[in-house]
């Protein structure tokens, strides 16, 4: 869907706006993301880079992954 912000953070609370809840399945009590929350900007893990505070384009995608784990 698209959403216009100037950054990570601004992006997920228009998300969050359109479909409340959605910033605290994201994001901890301190606002940071939650450990198994994968976010990618442009194919490039945001804890690697700006995080949050990643500036966001008209042309930039956003991909939010849970991480899968467990099995036997």
């Amino acid at each position: 869907m698209d959403v216009e912000a100037e950054d990570l953070a601004s992006a997920i609370d228009a998300l969050d706006a359109r479909h409340p809840g959605f910033r605290d399945r994201l994001l901890d009590e301190k606002g940071d993301l939650r450990q198994f929350v994968n976010v990618y900007l442009n194919d490039e893990d945001v804890r690697l880079g700006s995080g949050l505070q990643a500036r966001v384009g008209a042309k930039d995608e956003i991909s939010i992954v849970p991480a899968v784990a467990g099995g036997s």
